[in-house]
């Protein structure tokens, strides 16, 4: 017999409780792309209509490990989402502001 998970769940310690939230947390964090189109509830042919490509470069695009950023960027903006670069150091996080505007022409 199958038992619900909430039902699973308020058995746990609140220790193991905090553990898996923050499992599951840290999983969501970080995920392919095809995995954050599906958790968004999209379709690889839905997303290929809204950035006007055929389904079979969407399915291509989420199997590559190299890509232009501004190709990742539209991906990421037709999933509802912005992009954003981020260097991470020992000492600390800066955001790369270079790919803000990548539209926009460079200010003179």
């Amino acid at each position: 017999m199958a038992n619900k998970f909430s039902e699973l769940r308020a058995r746990m310690t609140p220790q193991a409780q905090a553990r898996s939230a923050a499992t599951a947390n840290a999983m969501l964090a970080e995920m392919p792309l095809n995995e954050l189109r599906q958790a968004r509830g999209l379709s690889q042919k839905m997303l290929a209509e809204v950035l006007h490509v055929q389904q079979p470069s969407i399915a291509k695009m989420e199997k590559r490990t190299d890509m232009y950023l501004s190709t990742l960027r539209s991906h990421i903006e037709a999933m509802g989402g912005q992009l954003e670069v981020v260097a991470r150091f020992p000492d600390g996080a800066v955001k790369i502001s270079n790919f803000a505007e990548l539209d926009q022409p460079a200010a003179a």
